[in-house]
């Protein structure tokens, strides 16, 4: 369960209204000259981007139990030692890898994944692109969730704050209340539960 309590906030709203205004039909066009994406994709770009920050150049990532090369935003796919980006190559990185990648996944493990609140569907996105999305899908949140239980299941989602084993204070930052500039995934995802 939750290191903190978990509430809803402004600056999550603000999120969320961000993404729905841009709405066309569920689709977004969150980055220029780029396909539209779904407005649960958007989000989850928008929750997890100021988490995982973006590398134009490949570094090596040490924080998981296998060290992985890692480029743009958090991307270990066909990623090399060297491996140089563009702005424009992480962005069509990143939201074609959640749209075929992830976001496929989710739609088959969670029935009606399309009427869940958009604040679940981004969060889940958000924390699959973190931990993947076996371990999403097989989670506690997602069964809470397929009970109709979204409180609970985004704040079940706040377990996975580990690395290595450790509980680490970035993790239970970015999977409950953010931190002074960036909001959390349980954040954003109880913001935007009907009340």
């Amino acid at each position: 369960m939750p290191i903190n309590k978990i509430v809803p906030s402004k600056r999550a709203a603000k999120l969320l209204a961000g993404v729905v205004a841009t709405a066309t039909a569920g689709m977004v066009a969150i980055f220029p000259g780029q396909p539209a994406v779904h407005d649960d994709t958007a989000l989850a770009i928008k929750i997890m981007q100021p988490w995982e920050g973006r590398h134009l150049v490949a570094y090596l990532d040490t924080l998981p139990t296998k060290p992985v090369y890692t480029i743009c935003d958090g991307d270990t796919t066909n990623v090399r030692k060297g491996m140089v980006e563009t702005t424009a190559g992480c962005d069509k990185r990143t939201a074609g890898k959640l749209e075929r990648d992830y976001r496929p996944y989710l739609v088959k493990c969670v029935a009606n994944w399309d009427k869940a609140p958009l604040s679940w569907r981004g969060s889940m996105l958000t924390l699959s692109w973190n931990v993947g999305v076996g371990a999403t899908c097989n989670s506690t949140a997602v069964k809470l969730a397929k009970a109709g239980k979204y409180r609970e299941s985004c704040e079940a989602a706040t377990a996975f704050n580990k690395a290595g084993g450790k509980t680490l204070r970035g993790l239970v930052n970015r999977r409950e209340m953010g931190d002074a500039t960036r909001p959390g995934e349980a954040e954003v995802c109880v913001t935007g539960l009907p009340t």
